[in-house]
């Protein structure tokens, strides 16, 4: 995005207010993302986090347990999941719940789909890559997070390692280094 030249900043600021507040709302209205950012922060109490952590919660649990045909049905439905978790932090910049939301839905994976997960062939590939990949970047958040966290998230992690280690994805985990603990 360039930025203002010095002339064009000053005259801008000296536009009158109710000019300045037109400008700023049309501005706003242009961007989605800063839309829903000041909606959130500026119009949505302070029990909104929890609620939306509450929704979100709801999406993870729910479509991981039901049948699906193939391994690329859970996978897609995988990756539209963490995209809306990356979105939540996008808008509330909070972390915390898209790296506890991440884990649960990786714990929620291994438990209810402990056939897709089973063997590393062919069809499953791509999934058990996903799952991987996703548990190495788990763990890079939680890393990133105050240690007080960490005792939190500990339960869930050291649940997933140990499913992804007795997986299909097992050869993946060691290739990529992921540990087989979590130690917080």
């Amino acid at each position: 995005m360039p930025a203002l030249s010095p002339d064009l900043r000053k005259a801008l600021f000296q536009l009158p207010q109710k000019e300045k507040d037109q400008l700023l709302a049309r501005l706003v209205a242009q961007d989605a993302v800063l839309t829903e950012q000041l909606a959130y922060r500026l119009l949505e109490g302070p029990d909104a986090l929890e609620t939306r952590r509450r929704v979100l919660r709801a999406q993870v649990d729910d479509p991981v347990r039901g049948f699906h045909q193939t391994p690329n049905d859970l996978l897609v439905i995988l990756r539209q999941l963490q995209a809306r978790l990356a979105y939540h932090a996008k808008i509330t910049e909070d972390v915390y719940g898209e790296t506890e939301l991440s884990w649960r839905l990786l714990a929620n994976v291994f438990r209810h789909q402990p056939d897709i997960t089973a063997r590393l062939h062919g069809p499953t590939q791509p999934l058990l890559q996903h799952l991987t990949k996703r548990t190495h970047e788990a763990l890079k958040q939680t890393a990133r997070l105050h240690e007080d966290y960490h005792v939190e998230l500990a339960e869930t992690a050291n649940a997933v390692l140990a499913a992804l280690w007795q997986s299909g994805a097992a050869p993946l985990a060691r290739e990529a280094g992921i540990p087989r603990t979590f130690d917080n």
